[in-house]
């Protein structure tokens, strides 16, 4: 038989056992905790079957690990016990066995989640497969535990696409070809539900690989119809290798190589990339790494952009009278796309505010240097006040934009000076700080007792137009300051 083993949950598990038995109760360590167990795969969580009142054993289970409790599902009986860090889980999902064992099997989405391990006992423990998971893990299959999983809840459609790109598995050709019919009832899954899964699927080493599999299931079209329209849309071969949909997709390839934390993974767009950013590495990776909400990430949420960053095209696209390609004002379009898709998923105002400003903006690392010199000060002002904190986002998917439109025309040295190219734009964000931040020279105060105004958006903008005057350098004291202030209003005075 097969042998579930542990190391890292050992004691975890062991103090769990002892509660159990102390309570007179059976309990089973069940679904992904014991799937990715085999894989050898890290498990954030903890998945708990128990005989007898679930909700009861954990809420005392939470007390004796000092965790938080939290009811999931009163009816189903199903309770979260959120433990404290750190910790070799971050919780456990406790739930009541529902029947025997071998029917609380049948219940389950597919046939690799539906093992089990008694969690009486200590060191290896025996694997209880009722439904032919053993075999499918060995087979690197996903599969259907029976015709109907789908239809107690759909979204297992998206999971299971989300769980064979993870693994790096096929799904079963039966159970493909009952997704692709029942694709378009992922949309009774709630929009939160639906916005998860996403969010798993973007949080993948190879969201790209996942991404392609959702389009074979005929998922993507269903879930984001904005992405779904950019397929067959052409661009100029001169500046494109492929059309819309293949090159937003590469795009996602490319952020996924960048974020990469395995080298080989990632190839040489990884390894020069970081051979620049360096001096950043630990700032950026921390900075990819936070969460915008709970279990989303920026660099998540960065694929998303890159996914849509290019979605106004299609709407803007439009054929001169010498047959040039345009698509004029795509990355306002594409931004307003973005914004409706996210709040259908129900994405919080900030990370709808963070994906807009990245694809609004995707074209404007490349616009600073259209005439081929370097950036002035002033752009670079507007540049970094406009981006705020979305800035080096913004820089990482205008690379995976130039990857992706080159393609496999795409070669190091290329790579090497469009990063070198970026990095330089952040050097100067932290090397040249009157730029970015210039000293005060004057309050709103100041101004409105100046001129004798009242307080207003005039103050403001007399602010801004001050401040960015010391970015470029042409304003250093605050004599300075004041005439400007004034020629601005005599200026306004005279235009009225």
């Amino acid at each position: 038989m097969t042998e579930f083993r542990a190391s890292g949950l050992q004691p975890l598990l062991d103090r769990l056992a002892a509660l159990a038995k102390a309570a007179g109760i059976d309990a089973y360590i069940v679904g992904g905790t014991v799937r990715d167990g085999l894989c050898r795969r890290y498990t954030p969580d903890l998945d708990l079957a128990v005989t007898g009142d679930a909700l009861a054993w954990a809420r005392s289970a939470a007390d004796a690990l000092d965790g938080h409790f939290v009811v999931l599902d009163d009816e189903s009986a199903v309770a979260r016990v959120v433990l404290p860090k750190p910790a070799a889980v971050a919780y456990i999902d406790i739930a009541a066995l529902q029947g025997s064992l071998e029917e609380d099997a049948r219940r389950r989405d597919f046939t690799i989640d539906a093992l089990a391990v008694p969690l009486a006992g200590s060191g290896a423990r025996q694997v209880i497969d009722c439904r032919g998971g053993l075999a499918d893990l060995d087979a690197r299959l996903v599969r259907m535990n029976g015709p109907d999983v789908f239809d107690a809840d759909p979204l297992r459609l998206l999971r299971a696409v989300r769980i064979a790109a993870a693994l790096g598995f096929d799904i079963e050709p039966a159970t493909m070809a009952l997704i692709r019919e029942r694709a378009p009832e992922v949309n009774r899954a709630a929009a939160e539900r639906r916005r998860d899964e996403l969010a798993r699927i973007l949080a993948i080493e190879s969201s790209y690989g996942a991404l392609r599999l959702l389009d074979e299931a005929r998922l993507l079209d269903v879930l984001l119809p904005e992405v779904a329209e950019s397929k067959g849309v052409s661009q100029p071969e001169q500046f494109h290798a492929y059309d819309v949909f293949e090159h937003s997709l590469r795009a996602v390839e490319a952020v996924d190589a960048m974020l990469a934390t395995h080298a080989s993974f990632g190839g040489w767009l990884s390894e020069d990339l970081w051979r620049h950013f360096e001096w950043r590495r630990a700032e950026l990776t921390r900075y990819f790494d936070h969460e915008m909400s709970e279990g989303r990430s920026r660099g998540a949420l960065l694929k998303l952009a890159a996914l849509l960053h290019d979605a106004g095209k299609p709407r803007t696209r439009s054929v001169e009278a010498d047959g040039r390609v345009r698509f004029l004002g795509h990355a306002d379009e594409g931004a307003g796309m973005a914004r409706q898709l996210m709040r259908r998923l129900r994405f919080s105002t900030r990370e709808i505010a963070f994906v807009e400003v990245l694809v609004a903006e995707h074209l404007r690392p490349v616009q600073l240097a259209q005439a081929g010199e370097a950036p002035t000060r002033r752009a670079l002002y507007r540049f970094y006040r406009d981006l705020g904190d979305a800035m080096p986002a913004v820089l990482f998917l205008a690379l995976a934009d130039a990857a992706a439109a080159r393609g496999p025309a795409m070669t190091r040295d290329g790579w090497s000076r469009q990063v070198a190219y970026m990095n330089g734009l952040l050097v100067r964000s932290m090397e040249e700080e009157g730029i970015v931040h210039p000293p005060r020279l004057m309050s709103g105060q100041d101004i409105m007792t100046v001129l004798g105004i009242p307080e207003g958006p005039t103050v403001g903008r007399l602010l801004e137009a001050l401040e960015e005057a010391q970015a470029a350098g042409e304003v250093h004291d605050r004599e300075q300051a004041l005439a400007l202030i004034r020629g601005i209003a005599r200026e306004g005075s005279a235009g009225r």
